[in-house]
């Protein structure tokens, strides 16, 4: 079927009568800047392209569905959160957002840490020669090799999520005859403005030692009195996606308290807080996110006006922007496929991907924008859910958009912004193959974590 006789779905005008949906405020072919890596442009013929390269010619040469990383952008954000915080301070890049051996290299040339949750995070970033000191070591519930191994590799700090790891992690360093520099985080009992799934400083969630009730301090008790441990810090996370700064600064005012309740009755003054990550980024047009500049000032002076106000000596802080970092380097590129045309509602885009390589649309109800990529149009936009091709009613990948009505089977659109998370909490399901990341910088692209083939799942499969 050609473009201009391809039957399209509801038109602007009229989903705008239906009183929830309005026409898209900017032309289609324009990009938003603020959700797009910083080398996204489009071509004279419209065409999308990132680090000089055009996107046919990366689906042709790596396929779809696939991620594509500009290289860049990502070393950019590294550097302003570095130069942002500056010497006194330390950035922890949280691999969880998204981790590779390419991605632990250009940290450390980038002059960032990094914070793993895992066993197989470690071994990544050790792997790949990040040196063991500029690594912390988090998760509630670390096994005894994983502590075994982070103990024995140096790492920097562990951070402690409850009285039976504070033990544990005591115990192992004392077998190994080392004495491991430890934080302990503290739920602080500030919900962040996020979704339920995503909010963690509450104490009805599973990460942390509550502060009510005098738990955080008793834990602070049972970590000096072990002779394995070095107690150096508080740590705190209030959440992920956040874009006030109203809910660090609780978070701060009551850490703070805690480590004057720690120098009345201890006699010390611990060196270091930790305030975690969360910041958000722009995922639709609507995210007004804040620069790292902005946001090192903010909890700086957050810090610093409490500590004065509690007569303690400004502890050295740390914060752990993931998605902060690579969730804007990336988008991720498909195919489409069948377009499915629902009078009086929406049309339904299907492409070649889905929720095994995004499942934060069903998982957080999460809002991502989407654009034809491999044209221009001049068409009229019509209101789109993009679905994968999943044998699930739950596979979206974007809700509500906005894409020409002339979109048809072949044409690529890209979804921005997919740089935290997508890949790493990629699934197998229906056995899909889990797509490429691909890095792209100055007119080059070279694959970073290649695409799963039948002989990978066929590999693990020994029945």
């Amino acid at each position: 079927m050609s473009r201009s006789a391809h039957p399209a779905g509801p038109r602007h005008a009229d989903v705008f009568t239906e009183g929830h949906y309005s026409a898209p405020a900017t032309d289609l072919n324009v990009l938003d800047e603020k959700v797009w890596a910083r080398t996204v442009t489009r071509d004279t013929d419209g065409a999308l392209t990132v680090g000089g390269i055009e996107v046919a010619r990366l689906a042709e040469e790596f396929g779809t569905p696939a991620y594509f990383l500009d290289e860049s952008d990502f070393r950019a954000r590294c550097r302003a959160w570095a130069e942002a915080f500056g010497p006194d301070a330390d950035v922890f890049y949280a691999g969880k957002a998204f981790l590779s051996r390419a991605v632990v290299r250009w940290l450390q040339e980038e002059g960032l840490n990094l914070d793993v949750c895992s066993g197989g995070e470690l071994v990544t970033a050790l792997d790949a020669g990040m040196p063991a000191e500029r690594i912390a070591f988090h998760g509630n519930n670390k096994s005894v090799a994983e502590i075994e191994r982070a103990i024995e590799a140096g790492v920097g700090r562990i951070v402690l999520d409850s009285f039976q790891e504070i033990v544990r992690v005591a115990h192992v360093a004392q077998q190994l005859g080392k004495r491991q520099r430890v934080q302990i985080r503290v739920t602080v009992g500030v919900e962040a403005h996020t979704h339920e799934f995503i909010a963690t400083a509450h104490e009805d969630q599973k990460f942390g030692i509550a502060l009510a009730d005098g738990l955080a301090a008793e834990s602070v008790r049972r970590a000096l009195t072990l002779d394995g441990l070095e107690l150096i810090g508080i740590h705190s996370h209030i959440g992920s996606q956040i874009f006030d700064m109203a809910g660090f600064e609780v978070s701060a005012r009551r850490v703070v308290q805690l480590l004057a309740e720690i120098r009345d009755e201890h006699g010390i003054e611990l060196p270091e807080i930790d305030l975690g990550g969360g910041l958000g980024i722009a995922y639709t047009s609507e995210d007004d996110p804040r620069e790292p500049h902005e946001i090192a000032k903010a909890l700086s002076d957050i810090v610093t006006r409490e500590c004065e106000s509690a007569k303690l000596r400004t502890p050295r802080i740390s914060v752990e922007p993931g998605r902060a970092i690579v969730g804007p380097t990336a988008f991720t590129l498909y195919e489409v496929g069948t377009i499915k045309p629902l009078e009086g509602l929406r049309t339904y885009v299907s492409v070649d991907g889905g929720m095994s390589d995004n499942i934060r649309t069903a998982l957080y109800d999460a809002e991502y924008s989407v654009s034809l990529v491999s044209r221009s149009s001049d068409a009229d936009p019509m209101l789109v859910r993009v679905v994968g091709k999943h044998c699930e009613s739950g596979d979206i990948v974007v809700k509500d958009a906005f894409l020409p009505s002339d979109l048809a089977p072949g044409d690529l659109i890209a979804v921005p912004a997919t740089g935290a998370y997508c890949r790493s909490m990629a699934s197998n399901y229906n056995h899909a193959l889990r797509p490429p990341v691909v890095a792209v910088r100055d007119g080059e692209a070279r694959v970073i974590v290649r695409r799963e083939t039948e002989e990978d799942l066929l590999r693990l499969d020994v029945g």
